[in-house]
């Protein structure tokens, strides 16, 4: 009785903590020590243009290019040591729409004890300062959507269902569900995180700002709401 009840807690706070992670404006994922992704949470997949469940298995280091090879080098001898210490490598990555932008992994060492060999939490730091600007074959500025769309899309980002974005809009489920198969057709989007995923990364939805919000570049005000 007392094991099962420990259980369904630890399966709840497992659940919340997931729930917390995936909500995180950082990007940011959990890596094994040879850095294969084993969890991304939506900003990072949105660094990489793609969905979370897409990057599992991929190694950090091929989506995030090391600027200096000599600091992965490093921190691979320390891990091999079981040194815990945090570790930071600049990098530089192609972004959706083949911007390249510069920034800084972090990763710090992770595990339930010090014997335990640990797994990688990595935090992605975008140092705007240093990314180049977009190439003039690169479009301009966030993708445009309409006032209704923009408000189903921060609904959704902040884990919306169908019903509650119904509500909050003013429509029924079947209209909300009509601009979501718009925008997933429009934006080649097979499931719903893919769709948010590419809200952040076409410029749509602001990265870094919790709860979700529109960027105002994104609204077109010209733009029909087709209410439902």
């Amino acid at each position: 009785m007392l094991v099962d009840l420990v259980r369904r807690e630890a399966v709840t706070w497992r659940n919340r903590a997931l729930l917390l992670f995936d909500r995180v404006a950082m990007p940011v994922a959990v890596c094994d020590v040879y850095g294969a992704v084993l969890l991304a949470n939506p900003a990072m997949a949105a660094e990489c243009g793609t969905t979370p469940g897409r990057l599992r298995g991929r190694d950090v280091l091929d989506l995030f290019s090391p600027r200096e090879a000599t600091q992965v080098e490093r921190i691979a001898q320390a891990l091999r040591l079981r040194h815990r210490s945090r570790y930071q490598v600049s990098v530089r990555w192609r972004a959706p729409g083949g911007v390249e932008r510069c920034g800084e992994l972090t990763a710090d060492p992770v595990s339930d004890s010090a014997q335990d060999t640990p797994a990688l939490l990595v935090m992605l730091r975008v140092d705007a300062a240093r990314a180049p600007s977009p190439s003039p074959a690169t479009p301009a500025g966030p993708a445009r959507v309409a006032p209704m769309e923009a408000r189903i899309l921060a609904l959704l980002a902040a884990g919306a269902t169908t019903a509650r974005a119904a509500r909050e809009t003013a429509l029924t489920t079947d209209g909300v569900t009509y601009h979501l198969r718009r925008l997933s057709s429009r934006w080649g989007a097979s499931n719903r995180t893919e769709l948010v995923a590419r809200a952040y990364a076409l410029g749509v939805l602001r990265a870094g700002v919790w709860p979700p919000e529109v960027s105002d570049v994104a609204r077109d005000p010209e733009a029909p709401d087709d209410g439902a």
